[in-house]
């Protein structure tokens, strides 16, 4: 019932832009008010299947960056450079790679030869249906989005560290755009540690190090999206970004055993999260702006969250090379593995 409602205002809203558009500009359509109303029906069920497609993506996002960001809580020589290379592994669990739909779901689509069907989110497998409508007495059929049809996500990047006066270190983190596949993934970041056992000499001379770090990451992740065709042209929303900033907040603690140090994290994050399709434009721009008034709605979509996260690292030193690997658990899992040197 809450999603009807919430369906309804959005194709209200929607609805009216379109409406706005066609009575204030001169359109070479001859569009009856009928045609504007299942415009707006039309976006409104695509915008209804963006949110389901592409949030899981973008949730999972948030935890492959929150990963490994913590070389050591130990505090360092000033001025000692580290330079890691490391890859990471998010696990998809099943409950994030599909969704419902069903045709009491939709006002202008209905499923082809079903009443409702199982389709993937953006992490799903390559599973597809075919959505039909009626839009200027021509039919609109498509395919409904595949996914990247992976169960472990795995990406390389950059990873180092300075230490500073005082106990500080400065962090970054960077990675080339990753190709998925019906996608791309990217995340970089920096961040600012503070070692404070620094202050209980009791401590460090047990090997026990402390640490806090602020830090905040860039996640960008897109996948192709509805290639829609209609009477008045392609729609032009054939890629969906997902854009998120991300503040992490972690507690740190090691202790030594000779050359390996073991770690554990208490991570919490913030998360802001933006949509917008994007790529080329459809030939239905010159009818009506559909990109921008999908994007102005994506925003409706757009909400803030809050993650807390636990990890656990281990550290092992071979002259100045440092083999690291990490597990981080939450509602997703996430490993990762490193090596780096330390100059």
């Amino acid at each position: 019932m809450l999603l009807t409602q919430k369906l309804t205002r959005k194709s209200v809203t929607i609805i009216s832009l379109v409406a706005a558009f066609f009575f204030t500009q001169k359109v070479k359509a001859q569009t009856t008010p009928e045609e504007i109303e299942q415009i707006g029906y039309l976006l409104s069920d695509a915008l209804l299947y963006s949110e389901q497609y592409i949030v899981p993506a973008t949730d999972a996002a948030v935890y492959q960056a929150s990963a490994a960001w913590m070389m050591s809580p130990k505090k360092r020589k000033k001025w000692d450079v580290s330079l890691g290379l490391h890859t990471n592994i998010f696990f998809v669990t099943k409950a994030d790679r599909i969704f419902q739909i069903q045709n009491s779901d939709f006002q202008f689509f209905e499923i082809e030869r079903a009443s409702t069907a199982i389709v993937p989110t953006a992490l799903g497998n390559d599973n597809q249906v075919y959505l039909v409508g009626e839009l200027g007495g021509e039919q609109v059929r498509f395919k409904t989005p595949e996914g990247i049809n992976q169960e472990t996500v795995i990406y390389p990047y950059l990873q180092g560290g300075i230490e500073l006066p005082y106990g500080f270190e400065f962090i970054a983190r960077y990675s080339t755009k990753t190709k998925l596949k019906r996608g791309d993934y990217q995340v970089y970041g920096f961040g600012l540690k503070h070692n404070f056992s620094q202050y209980f000499p009791k401590l460090e001379a047990k090997n026990i190090h402390f640490s806090l770090a602020t830090i905040y990451s860039k996640e960008d992740i897109s996948f192709d999206f509805l290639d829609i065709n209609t009477v008045y042209g392609n729609l032009g929303i054939n890629n969906l970004n997902g854009l998120v900033d991300t503040f992490h907040f972690q507690l740190s603690a090691s202790k030594e055993f000779k050359r390996f140090e073991l770690i554990t994290n208490f991570i919490v994050n913030h998360s802001s999260f933006e949509y917008v399709v994007s790529g080329e434009k459809g030939s239905i721009e010159e009818v009506v702006p559909i990109q921008s008034v999908i994007n102005g709605l994506l925003e409706r979509i757009a909400e803030d969250k809050t993650n807390v996260l636990g990890e656990i690292s281990g550290r092992y030193q071979i002259s100045k090379i440092y083999l690291q690997s990490s597990i981080a658990f939450g509602k997703f899992v996430n490993a990762n593995i490193g090596v780096q040197y330390q100059f």
